[in-house]
């Protein structure tokens, strides 16, 4: 998401990124990505119950859409961080929009089953001019 800021806020959005770790991994993991969006802090993991995210096991690791993620992911560069305190906490991809509405909702699967960034992208409504 990072290297993609700038496109959400053409359209007049902003990110931001809840992790599960205390107030010392954020501060390494924002360090270690360069991220400067916001990024919250879940340690109950009250968030990702309630956006009905689910944990992976040890046979994610051996599925044939998590290895073609990890390819993916170390072609374009990208490595593992730190782990965090559950790495079986699968993740997931929204956009909502003032008012309280749901635009998107994109729930991780697996390892490295993420949204598409076409597919965030066209949830935003253009801004008005």
């Amino acid at each position: 998401m990072r290297e993609h800021e700038a496109e959400f806020k053409h359209k007049g959005a902003r990110i931001a990124a809840i992790g599960l770790g205390d107030m010392n991994y954020a501060r390494f993991f924002r360090e270690e990505t360069g991220i400067t969006f916001p990024l919250l802090i879940d340690e109950e993991r009250r968030a990702y119950r309630v956006a009905g995210l689910g944990s992976a096991t040890l046979l994610h690791l051996l599925r044939s859409d998590n290895a073609a993620a990890r390819k993916r992911a170390r072609a374009q560069g990208h490595r593992q961080h730190k782990l965090g305190r559950n790495p079986f906490q699968l993740g997931g991809s929204f956009v909502f929009s003032p008012g309280n509405r749901d635009l998107y909702a994109h729930v991780s699967k697996t390892f490295g089953d993420n949204a598409s960034l076409p597919d965030l992208l066209a949830a935003i409504p253009c801004p008005p001019l």
